[in-house]
C-alpha cells in the first residue's frame, strides 16, 4: 500500500472469507480463476500443476482447495510485490494477460466481458505470441489454453478489429513511455517483462483469435 504521503507499507496480513464464494454464479467465479491460473503461469510451475490436478475440486469450492489456491495466490503476489514496491521491473509479471485484457474490456465497452475473462483472452494471446517467437513449447501453449477452458474462461474475441485493438494496447497505462511493453512466456512458471514484438507478429497471432 502506498500512502498519502508516498510510503510504502506492506500489510501485515491478509484476510480471505472463503464462504463468500459460495454465494457467486459461475460467471462470477471463472474470472477469479482467470488470476489465480495467472500466478502459475508467470513464476510457479509446481502451482501450475497443482491447479491441474485440482481444478476440479476448485471449481465445486472445495474449502480445502480454495484455501491452498487462495494462500498460494497471496504468498506469490506478496513475494512480487515485496520485491518491487515501486513496479520498477518484476511486479510487472503481475500484468500478464492485462494489457491484451484490458484493450479489449476497452473495445467492448466494458459490457462484453468480465475483467478476468478478458485476462483469460489475453493470457491465451500472450501464450500465442510466446510461440510465434519460438519462445514457449506449443504442448505447454496447450496446457495453458486447456486450463483456461476447463475453467469456464474464454480464448477467443471474435468480431474484434485487429488494428483498433492494437490502438488500445499502445494506449494502455501500463504501456512502457518508451514503447509498448507485454508479458510473455518462455516456459510455465518463467514469464518475461520484454519489449512488444513487430506489430507483424501481433497482427498474425490477433488474427488467428479475433476472428
Amino acid at each position: 500500500q502506498k500512502t498519502m504521503s508516498g510510503s510504502f507499507h506492506q500489510p501485515t496480513a491478509v484476510l480471505a472469507d472463503t464462504g463468500t464464494l459460495q454465494s457467486l454464479p459461475p460467471r462470477e467465479l471463472a474470472p477469479g480463476l482467470a488470476e489465480v491460473i495467472k500466478y502459475g503461469v508467470i513464476v510457479d510451475a509446481a502451482f501450475f500443476g497443482w491447479l491441474e490436478a485440482h481444478l476440479d475440486d476448485l471449481l465445486r469450492l472445495d474449502p480445502a482447495a480454495l484455501e491452498y489456491a487462495i494462500r498460494r495466490s497471496c504468498e506469490i503476489k506478496a513475494a512480487i510485490v515485496a520485491e518491487d514496491e515501486r513496479e520498477q521491473g518484476r511486479r510487472a509479471l503481475l500484468n500478464l494477460g492485462h494489457t491484451f485484457g484490458h484493450a479489449l474490456e476497452a473495445v467492448g465497452h466494458y459490457e462484453r466481458w468480465l475483467h478476468g475473462e478478458a485476462v483469460a483472452i489475453g493470457m491465451a494471446l500472450a501464450a500465442r505470441t510466446s510461440v510465434a517467437l519460438g519462445w514457449l513449447a506449443e504442448r505447454d501453449c496447450e496446457r495453458i489454453e486447456r486450463l483456461l477452458e476447463r475453467a469456464g474462461l474464454p480464448l477467443m474475441a471474435p468480431y474484434i478489429d485487429t488494428e483498433e485493438l492494437l490502438t488500445h494496447m499502445r494506449g494502455d497505462k501500463k504501456a512502457a513511455r518508451a514503447g509498448l511493453k507485454l508479458i510473455l512466456i518462455r516456459a510455465i512458471g518463467e514469464s518475461v517483462v520484454t519489449r512488444a514484438p513487430p506489430d507483424d507478429t501481433l497482427r498474425a497471432v490477433l488474427a488467428e483469435r479475433l476472428t
